[in-house]
């Protein structure tokens, strides 16, 4: 994993996830690290969940060696042990595909991020077109075998959107070079309103497909 998430597609997409990024940071599925060289200097410390111990441990390291704060959890992203209202800011890397109960992660996403406060996030999931999705189902029980529980067909926006938070920007494409089932990312923006529900009278926000 370490290797295979450190070519140049996956670090422009770190970069574009992590620029304006500031103070306290929740990065959920931390991994090995990989976003550490990339967060700006306005950040003050990154907590990090990640539930594998090997990653967590090159994390460390690797936090080390780029001189980034850090503050490590080997838990899951479910039933985080963080107060309500703590993050100004929360991260996450294609992580989400492979989160058991997503809508629990999410949900806790919500819970900690201060009122105003914002998700960074970029993933792969379900392609608009049908005949992609129809073979993304049809896959992802493979796929959860052989990568660690990736799902290849989660809709990201509607279930970002689903746990309280609301997009401020969002963007979705195949990824050029990359077989579509697992090609489709969502790269976007969410904000925790200062009073959940939202109502009737709130704007929406769009997302735009390139």
């Amino acid at each position: 994993m370490d290797i295979g998430m450190r070519g140049k597609p996956f670090t422009r997409y770190r970069k574009e996830v992590l620029e304006g990024v500031s103070g306290s940071v929740l990065e959920i599925g931390a991994g090995t690290g990989l976003n550490f060289e990339h967060y700006p200097e306005a950040v003050e410390l990154v907590t990090t969940v990640d539930p594998n111990p090997g990653m967590s441990a090159k994390a460390r390291k690797r936090s080390s060696y780029h001189n980034i704060k850090t503050d490590s959890h080997q838990i899951t992203a479910e039933k985080l042990p963080f107060k309500d209202d703590t993050f100004d800011f929360v991260v996450s890397t294609w992580t989400l595909c492979s989160i058991p109960d997503i809508e629990s992660a999410l949900s806790e996403v919500c819970r900690v991020l201060k009122p105003g406060g914002r998700f960074h996030y970029v993933e792969h999931g379900r392609a608009p077109d049908v005949g992609v999705a129809k073979w993304q189902r049809r896959l992802t029980p493979i796929q959860k075998v052989i990568a660690d529980g990736c799902h290849l067909d989660r809709p990201m926006y509607e279930l970002v959107e689903a746990s309280g938070l609301r997009h401020i920007s969002s963007n979705e494409h195949y990824v050029p070079k990359t077989p579509k089932i697992a090609g489709y990312f969502y790269i976007g923006v969410a904000e925790k309103p200062y009073i959940l529900p939202y109502s009737d009278h709130e704007p929406s926000y769009g997302r735009t497909e390139s």
